[in-house]
């Protein structure tokens, strides 16, 4: 006689492994949910290092104390993870110059806790470094001379302190107007205007550029510009020396400072800009010397 089956007890085991099988399956895309959740918890936290890192940055290298309160702050306005024990500072060209941050966070688990896994524990970290410009983007056409008082004056540079710029004349036909973008001879001055009103788009290198031969702020074109932008922060290049006259005179441009502009007083050859010297920090290209001089004017990256 064939032995006898029992139905009942294959749809039993059919029953247990199909259980089974939900199990592993629900388990495998708990995990997964999961382990995208933490991802997107580390991404998240790495975003914050990094924002503080370069919030930070702004402060350097004069001070790491004001570097790290802007860190911490910045990283607290964005859900935390950050604390002073996470914060180290170093030299990368000149001393204090880089700050590093690390952060972490607990990122909850939601499905895992059925396998007793709570929480895990994200980290980031992020290195940015403050530096004077080599190459500065949005600068302005206006000449600073090297010596200005409030730039090399006793116990300066000094920030914030009313002064005038004088754009009296430099040599015959010069009066502190700079071809910022390279080029020889006369500029018109609407693009003289486009330049005090949105800066040179191109990026400003470091050496020798020609003057803009004529006293052409007093043109109505560069007063309405310049009335645009009282009250605001412009980026002026620095020269050290001249050479050559007339049209072919040129300015040795060897870094820039931004300028708070609160106005003007045009009057022919005899003009001058009202307001005071800026720390600043600025569009630009970081220099990978110490600069030979500090101007005031910053650029802010991540390094590593």
């Amino acid at each position: 006689m064939e032995p006898r089956i029992d139905p009942w007890s294959e749809v039993g085991q059919s029953l247990v492994i199909t259980l089974l099988f939900l199990s592993v399956l629900g388990g495998a895309a708990a995990a997964v949910l999961d382990v995208g959740s933490w991802y997107r918890a580390d991404r998240k936290l790495q975003a914050n290092a990094d924002a503080a890192a370069l919030a930070g940055a702004q402060e350097l290298p004069e001070s790491t104390s004001l570097a790290s309160s802007a860190a911490i702050e910045y990283a607290d306005h964005n859900d935390g993870g950050l604390h002073a024990s996470g914060i180290r500072f170093r030299e990368s060209v000149v001393e204090n110059d880089t700050i590093e941050v690390e952060a972490e966070r607990a990122a909850p688990g939601f499905f895992a806790k059925i396998f007793g896994l709570g929480t895990v524990m994200v980290r980031a970290k992020a290195v940015a470094r403050s530096g004077a410009p080599s190459k500065a983007r949005w600068a302005a056409p206006f000449g600073v001379e090297r010596t200005h008082p409030m730039l090399a004056g006793p116990g300066c540079p000094c920030w914030q302190d009313p002064t005038t710029l004088e754009l009296d004349k430099v040599g015959p036909g010069a009066f502190h107007i700079i071809n910022i973008d390279g080029s020889h001879g006369g500029t018109g001055p609407g693009t003289l205007a486009d330049w005090i009103s949105q800066g040179l788009e191109g990026y400003m290198d470091l050496g020798w550029y020609y003057s803009d031969p004529g006293a052409k702020f007093n043109s109505s074109h560069v007063k309405s510009a310049l009335d645009g932008r009282i009250g605001d922060e412009l980026l002026f290049p620095i020269y050290s020396e001249v050479r050559g006259s007339g049209s072919n005179l040129e300015y040795r441009v060897v870094g820039w400072a931004g300028f708070h502009l609160s106005g003007y007083d045009i009057h022919g050859s005899k003009s001058k800009l009202n307001g005071w010297f800026e720390r600043v920090i600025w569009d630009g290209i970081q220099s990978e010397s110490a600069p030979e001089d500090d101007f005031g004017a910053r650029t802010v990256s991540l390094v590593e």
